[in-house]
């Protein structure tokens, strides 16, 4: 299906057993979940679904029971995320086999490339599925940055469509827009400077607590998008610890646990990650909660 590049897409999550295996029919659940809550479109084996931690053929298994659970009510996009070139456009034309609607393309893993070796990645990518692209641009968590020089070089890319800006600085959604216009499309890629990068011309937001409180996010976007800037700035505020979760080094754990909590999901995570523990866990397990018990009332503002 088009897809329309715009609104609320979770990095939804990869569900998985006490002994390891994926739960392919939770991980449905799951996203079915979460379609029914009103969620725009779902990104699929991105970060939060543990990409890097399944073999190629689970990647493939999860990608195609999303598609097949999603029944093209909305988009799907698929997280690739992959060591080098080959690799990534072998997982492209998988992916786009499979049924996946889009993918979002990472930088090569561990090695960190020049800028016209990242723009080669994009390109050698590109060039081998005829699925429209968003890159997603994470320096913090990848090392590497997809700045204006590489955009540049492949704006002539006609898949290249898009980007997920992830970069801490919400100045990059300016500098983008200047450079580029309307060439690509901005998705905020941060949770808690999501809000910020909508105002700045970000067109939706790739987000990983939406996992936990679906509706308050597609609300939250939802009263930006009417002009409710009350009601949007309300439920900002009181997500805003939470969204801090999915900048921390154990992002997944947390958002896998905040899951829990709110009777949608497993904790349980694949090595070499292991589910939290101790004073981290008990505070992660209270945030949300609290969350819960103080959730925002949904709906216009009354200053609206």
């Amino acid at each position: 299906m088009a897809i329309g590049w715009k609104g609320v897409f979770p990095a939804v999550t990869t569900q998985v057993r006490a002994d390891l295996s994926i739960d392919v029919q939770d991980t449905q659940r799951v996203v079915d979940d979460l379609i029914r809550d009103g969620v725009t479109g779902v990104i699929a084996l991105g970060t939060v679904g543990e990409n890097n931690s399944l073999e190629f053929e689970e990647k493939v298994t999860v990608l195609t029971a999303i598609v097949e659970v999603v029944k093209g009510r909305v988009p799907v996009i698929t997280g690739v995320s992959e060591y080098d070139t080959r690799r990534a456009a072998r997982y492209a034309q998988a992916a786009e086999k499979a049924g996946a609607d889009g993918l979002m393309l990472l930088p090569p893993m561990v090695y960190v490339p020049k800028p016209a070796e990242l723009a080669a990645h994009f390109k050698g990518v590109a060039e081998k599925t005829g699925l429209p692209i968003m890159l997603y641009n994470n320096p913090p968590a990848y090392r590497t940055t997809i700045g204006n020089e590489v955009l540049d070089a492949v704006k002539d890319v006609k898949n290249i469509v898009a980007i997920k800006e992830s970069a801490p600085d919400t100045r990059r959604f300016t500098d983008i827009r200047n450079d580029f216009g309307d060439r690509f499309t901005l998705f905020a890629g941060l949770d808690d400077v999501a809000l910020e990068g909508l105002y700045l011309g970000a067109q939706g937001w790739v987000s990983g607590l939406t996992n936990a409180f679906p509706k308050e996010s597609v609300e939250l976007v939802a009263a930006f998008e009417r002009g409710d800037h009350a009601k949007a700035m309300e439920i900002y505020r009181w997500f805003m610890p939470l969204l801090h979760l999915d900048a921390d080094h154990d992002l997944v754990q947390s958002i896998k646990l905040a899951e829990e909590v709110m009777g949608r999901g497993s904790e349980r995570v694949l090595p070499p990650r292991y589910v939290l523990e101790g004073a981290r866990r008990a505070q992660v397990i209270a945030m949300v909660e609290k969350a819960a018990a103080t959730r925002p009332a949904l709906g216009a503002s009354k200053a609206a």
